[in-house]
């Protein structure tokens, strides 16, 4: 951090603040605070829940993205491309149709439920793939997550829940609300737990063996990391859908920036996926002024460029 990386990042940040707070398709400017009193209503009720909702979701799917990478031991894995998100949705889609009335807490916990046993059955998989052939942890993470989607869309379709499941599968921030957004901060607190543990979750990037010989336990550690993953993913479907390719490209760009060390980085990670996510938002507002395009199109477009671009771009060895 020493080259002003984090400084600039959160400049950058702030500025991507004020823009949220004041694009949108009712015109608000500074002035109209201090001369209209609908104005604060507006800011409190929706701009400003759904900028703290960006900026949560960004910054937590980042630090989830950079956890499951050091678990699984494979740069090319994220919670929504590898079954967690899905899990989290048939979680949500089985609450609908066996607990209907269930309040909005019962049905995260469930999804987190689902999230963590779909994690747990990919990394039981992962461990049984051979090391040396590092590309088939992704390849069979698209494919567990591609069954669990039609598991999915199967059940929904025999509902007649289809159109649930564009909402759970594209993230959007148009209907964060004052109210409708709050158990997000939930996820903001488990990511920043993470930050205390950040020295152990590096050990079990080592392997197992590694980590058990350096007096680590590895199977209470991977569990604790399994729960953290779990929670913010079920947080952030149920409230606001599925954002892919965060927890994919932040984590990436961070390693080639700034190394591995995960207490270090883990700010600056949380710092990119916020600021990233919140870009992507206040893009989505513009392209199609006064419609919307979602952030998880602007974003999976976005970020499968930039994970090209990783791919074929040498790492930077001197630092």
């Amino acid at each position: 951090m020493r080259d002003g990386t984090a400084i600039w990042g959160s400049l950058a940040l702030c500025v991507l603040v004020v823009l949220s707070l004041f694009v949108g398709v009712i015109d608000l400017t500074p002035a109209d605070l201090f001369s209209d009193p609908e104005a604060f209503g507006l800011l409190f009720t929706s701009r400003f829940p759904r900028t703290a909702a960006t900026l949560i979701t960004g910054a937590s799917l980042a630090i989830s993205g950079a956890i499951m990478q050091l678990m699984v031991r494979n740069r090319f894995v994220e919670p929504m491309t590898v079954g967690t998100g899905q899990g989290a949705a048939l979680g949500i889609l089985f609450c609908l149709l066996v607990l209907p009335t269930a309040p909005l807490i019962v049905q995260m916990g469930v999804a987190a439920l689902t999230a963590l046993l779909s994690s747990f059955v990919f990394l039981t998989i992962v461990r049984q793939l051979p090391p040396q052939q590092p590309l088939l942890v992704p390849l069979v993470g698209l494919i567990y997550g591609g069954i669990l989607t039609a598991a999915l869309v199967f059940f929904a379709y025999q509902a007649d829940l289809l159109q649930y499941i564009e909402i759970w599968m594209t993230g959007e921030f148009s209907g964060v609300l004052a109210g409708r957004y709050e158990l997000l901060w939930i996820a903001a607190i488990v990511a920043l737990a993470t930050y205390f543990i950040a020295d152990q979750f590096a050990i079990v990037g080592l392997g197992r063996t590694v980590s058990i010989n350096l007096g680590l336990r590895y199977e209470q550690i991977v569990l604790l990391g399994l729960a953290a993953i779990s929670i913010v993913v079920a947080l952030t479907v149920v409230t606001v859908g599925t954002i892919p390719f965060i927890g994919l490209v932040v984590p990436n760009i961070i390693s080639r920036l700034k190394g591995d060390n995960l207490r270090q980085t883990l700010p600056l990670i949380a710092l990119f996926g916020a600021g990233m996510v919140l870009a992507c938002d206040i893009l989505g507002r513009l392209i199609r002024y006064p419609f919307e395009i979602p952030v998880g199109t602007v974003f999976g477009v976005l970020g499968t460029l930039i994970f090209l671009r990783l791919l074929y771009e040498e790492p930077n060895r001197g630092r």
